[in-house]
C-alpha cells in the first residue's frame, strides 16, 4: 500500500534501519570486529579491575569471518 510521508529530519541512525512505505524484505548488511584488552570494555559506576598481565592478539587466522557480498 503506497504511502505519503512528510516532511521529514534523521540526525543520526546509529545500527538500525530505517524504512518507509511498503517492504518485502529488509536485510541491512555491517560486519564489524573489535579487539580490545581485559577489562576495557567494562561500564557503570566505581569499577575496579586488577589485571596484571593482559594480551590482546588482534590477529586473525581466517580471512573472512562474516561475508557480505551480495544485496540478497
Amino acid at each position: 500500500m503506497p504511502s505519503i510521508v512528510g516532511p521529514l529530519k534523521i540526525n543520526s541512525v546509529g545500527g538500525g534501519t530505517v524504512n518507509f512505505g511498503d517492504a518485502f524484505y529488509i536485510a541491512p548488511k555491517s560486519s564489524a570486529k573489535t579487539n580490545s584488552g581485559s577489562g576495557s570494555l567494562n561500564t557503570g559506576d566505581f569499577i575496579n579491575t586488577n589485571n596484571l598481565v593482559s594480551s590482546t592478539n588482534p590477529f586473525d587466522s581466517d580471512l573472512y569471518d562474516q561475508i557480505i557480498s551480495r544485496n540478497a
